[in-house]
């Protein structure tokens, strides 16, 4: 089996013709849940949060159709499962004004995410800058205005702090996550 779902979605009837041409996809935005820490909160809990937001997707459109809410393509839980949302073909609903040409991700978790979960999130960086030369990675943060025009969008301009830890030093150091950012999961005690 494949590690991930193929990345483009497969033809099927009733598919929209808008969808059956590639959209340019120039960034690849990380996102997180901003639920606890080490929570087991799945792709479906992060549907119903969606829906519950009033996200909704056009029925045509439907890759996984028991994600009819859910904006992420992406979600990566805290065993390191990378779960397809919507189709990498589909625009996805994750950051206002920059989802035209943008997929995304979203890890379980706030800050601290497991070792597969940094595993999967790596695996699929990697593919996705393989499929895609020159795609932009960032985090959601990382698309906030730069309020003061300096070129850099620093803490004060963040609208929010997603996905927790900075992309540009994770990138930077090889994909490699900071210590602080790694969720420690102690191993079950055998009764």
């Amino acid at each position: 089996a494949e590690p991930f779902p193929r990345l483009t979605a497969p033809r099927a009837r009733g598919t929209m013709r808008a969808m059956s041409r590639p959209r340019a996809i120039n960034r690849f935005v990380i996102h997180c849940s901003a639920s606890p820490n080490g929570r087991r909160v799945t792709a479906t809990d992060i549907n119903a949060w969606h829906k519950a937001r009033g996200f909704q997707r056009a029925a045509p459109a439907f890759f996984q159709p028991q994600f009819r809410h859910l904006g992420y393509h992406w979600v990566i839980e805290l065993d390191g499962t990378c779960v397809p949302g919507r189709s990498p073909m589909e625009i996805g609903a994750h950051v206002a004004g920059a989802n035209a040409d943008s997929l995304s991700v979203c890890l379980v978790g706030t800050s601290a995410f497991s070792p597969p979960q940094w595993q999967a999130l790596a695996a699929l960086t990697r593919e996705l800058m393989a499929l895609h030369p020159g795609i932009a990675v960032v985090g959601h943060r990382d698309l906030s205005p730069d309020r003061n025009g300096d070129g850099e969008i620093t803490r004060n301009e963040w609208l929010k702090t997603c996905p927790g830890f900075s992309v540009r030093d994770w990138l930077s150091k090889g994909l490699q996550p900071e210590p602080a950012h790694v969720l420690r999961i102690t191993p079950p005690v055998a009764p």
